[in-house]
């Protein structure tokens, strides 16, 4: 029995964008403070991509885009420095389980520290039990802080 193929992890490109749409459309619908809209992720993963301060990194398996993972940095405060901010984590659900996510995050960090990043956050819906899960397991704490947000536009 043969293992698994392991994904290419790779920075995206702009013909990813519209396969990381449909990735982000999956995420969305499970968490209840944001609706997929094609139109504005897509304008936004455009805005993104081939700046330096900003990971765009996708996971590849047999030629499709199957796992995404952003990271944007911020300069806090509370560190001295610059943090990370993963704005985004998300596995296709055929491919979950197979330890992608793992790579896509671990390849995060490393890009991280390779920018002297102090800190990576992230924000997880507190509905989705797996996932919080996921990142416990793997040594990620949650805080006393919560989230909140004013829109501005749109």
């Amino acid at each position: 029995m043969s293992a698994p193929a392991l994904p290419l992890l790779r920075p995206a490109r702009a013909e990813d964008i519209p396969a990381i749409a449909g990735l982000l459309a999956a995420l969305f619908a499970i968490e209840s403070d944001f609706s997929a809209d094609s139109t504005r992720q897509q304008a936004a993963l455009s805005q993104m991509l081939d700046r330096a301060d900003i990971l765009l990194q996708v996971a590849e398996l047999d030629g499709a885009v199957v796992g995404f993972c952003s990271v944007q940095t911020v300069i806090s405060t509370a560190e001295g420095g610059p943090a990370g901010v993963i704005e985004d984590v998300v596995v296709a659900a055929t491919h979950r389980g197979k330890g992608i996510a793992r790579a896509l995050l671990a390849a995060a960090e490393a890009w991280a520290l390779g920018r002297g990043m102090l800190r990576l956050q992230l924000l997880a819906d507190q509905d989705n039990a797996p996932a919080l899960a996921f990142y416990r397991h793997l040594g990620w704490q949650e805080t006393q802080l919560g989230n909140w947000r004013k829109r501005l536009r749109g």
